[in-house]
């Protein structure tokens, strides 16, 4: 006999996608059993809409499509849910397939683990930007990891967790600055003589400083230089594995909107609606 959880996975991935892409402000269940079919089918059809966009569009020009950008902002929705409401999430997860229930708990622990050594940031000093299209930054990783060895889904991982790919452009309460958050101290010793709130530079930049600090024969090492947290560390491979895992996740990624912790509380600042 089936355990329940194989025959409930079973009925999920069974499941037909929905009618209409989600409003911005769509209802996430709250019940195990339904918000483990949303989380599954949206997944699902997300992963459609970046295969469309990858295939049919050009990544390198503008911004993810409207269906991608809706889909993914009700994806990145569902796991902040997850990643405030622990149990919810143990009842959820364990009813997921097993690729998938790997991945959200990946995802959950790389979000909760940054999420718990981000100070809040005061509301109205909050500047944001348009980042460069996905295609022109996955150009630069890998330029960077033809130059200096540094795997460009590890850059990837960086870029998207110190400012979201560059949708904010607020220097850290440190002093941080760039899509790469470089002190200026360390930017002067690797910044290559470039410019720290320009995409290539920054990109450059890190993967400079990664590799003069151990990567790539120690990833660990390099990024506990980069930020002396071992949660920084866990959380960057998490995101660098799952994009490797899935090169789709760099869309996916870029896709998600920038919320802040703010002293009012979490906002976002970007997306559809705002």
């Amino acid at each position: 006999m089936l355990e329940a959880a194989t025959v409930v996975a079973a009925a999920l991935i069974a499941a037909p996608a929905p009618a209409s892409l989600p409003a911005p402000s769509e209802a996430i269940p709250r019940e195990p059993k339904r918000l483990a079919h949303t989380l599954l089918v949206t997944t699902q059809e997300l992963h459609r809409a970046v295969d469309r966009w990858r295939d049919e569009g050009d990544p390198s020009i503008g911004g993810p499509p409207r269906d991608v950008e809706l889909l993914a902002l009700y994806h990145q929705r569902i796991y902040r849910l997850l990643r405030r409401d622990e149990e919810l999430a143990r009842a959820t997860l364990r009813l997921l397939p097993s690729g998938l229930g790997r991945e959200a708990r990946a995802i959950i622990a790389a979000g909760k683990a940054l999420a718990g050594i981000t100070p809040a940031l005061k509301a109205r000093t909050i500047r944001t930007k348009r980042p460069k299209p996905v295609g022109v930054l996955l150009r630069y990783y890998r330029e960077a990891q033809r130059r200096f060895g540094v795997p460009w889904q590890l850059l990837a991982a960086v870029n998207f967790s110190e400012s979201a790919f560059g949708k904010i452009r607020t220097d850290s309460a440190a002093g941080a600055q760039g899509p790469m958050q470089f002190m200026p101290a360390t930017w002067r010793a690797y910044g290559l003589g470039g410019n720290v709130h320009d995409d290539r530079d920054a990109i450059m930049g890190a993967a400079n400083y990664l590799r003069a600090s151990g990567a790539p024969g120690d990833l660990r090492r390099a990024l506990f230089a980069y930020n002396r947290s071992t949660a920084y560390v866990d959380s960057i491979l998490r995101y660098t594995e799952r994009i490797r895992a899935d090169a789709r996740n760099l869309h996916v990624f870029y896709s998600w909107q920038l919320f802040v912790r703010t002293e009012r509380g979490d906002m976002r600042l970007t997306g559809p609606g705002r």
